[in-house]
């Protein structure tokens, strides 16, 4: 007999007053983190090899995961190639959205990483956290409310892929904030639209994030709980930045006989 909502709730590990929980994609639910790291470095490790070739200055490759966690990972495209130029010194063009992958500008360096993304996950797939799932799955039989707040903009192709689509009602991701004009992470403005379409206050919602910027995120919006996802070794900078509580993954925020 299915468990009622209330007896539901038991088998969560979640603070009273928790009614909506507001989860990141890549590296909590999906295994696409780690193909996001491999498509920057591959990006930006071509375009320093070039720039190196044409001004005789030294080539310093893009490192994992330092400049992954420090500059890209949880932003929005545009925003992470900006913190990556910004740090080594680089001004580019701007550029816009309709860039090719030829144009040496922030979208077009961008839409590169983007095509390196789509070809790999095309290949190979992609990967859910089973725990992870199970915690959605629970979250969603107690009766919270779901949704998926990612800086991608192929958030949606991997939610199909994966099948998992309909575990969230909402969705905000890189393409809902680039047509509402929301400042990605660590501006908390995406959760925020997350828990606004859900109709529950800041408050009331748990964030899930693995992303240094994300932590940031949950923190700088007052969300009632911020939970750091710590995949690679950083559990200390994940709380640093915000998380209260850090875990491995999800699953460790279900009962025992439900893991």
């Amino acid at each position: 007999m299915p468990l009622q909502a209330s007896d539901a709730r038991r088998h969560l590990a979640l603070p009273e007053g928790i009614t909506a929980c507001l989860f990141d994609l890549d590296g909590v639910l999906t295994q696409t983190a780690t193909v996001h790291a491999v498509a920057w470095k591959q990006m930006f490790d071509a375009f320093l090899l070039e720039r190196s070739q044409a001004t005789g200055l030294p080539f310093l490759e893009f490192t994992l995961p330092g400049d992954y966690s420090g500059h890209v990972d949880g932003k929005l495209r545009q925003d992470g190639v900006r913190s990556f130029l910004a740090s080594r010194g680089i001004v580019l063009p701007e550029g816009s959205d309709d860039d090719l992958t030829t144009a040496t500008t922030v979208y077009g360096l961008g839409q590169r990483k983007n095509a390196l993304v789509l070809d790999i996950i095309q290949r190979d797939g992609v990967d859910v956290y089973e725990g992870s799932v199970r915690f959605v799955e629970a979250v969603r039989a107690a009766g919270l409310r779901t949704a998926v707040v990612s800086a991608s903009r192929n958030c949606h192709t991997v939610l199909l892929v994966t099948g998992i689509e309909h575990l969230f009602e909402v969705r905000i991701d890189g393409v809902v904030a680039g047509e509402a004009g929301l400042p990605g992470k660590p501006a908390p403005d995406t959760f925020l639209a997350a828990a606004a379409a859900l109709g529950v206050e800041p408050k009331h919602c748990a964030v899930f994030e693995d992303a240094l910027a994300g932590v940031e995120a949950g923190r700088a919006g007052s969300f009632g709980w911020v939970v750091g996802v710590d995949r690679v070794g950083q559990t200390a900078a994940l709380r640093d930045h915000g998380a209260d509580v850090v875990v491995t993954d999800l699953a460790e925020l279900l009962s025992v006989e439900e893991r």
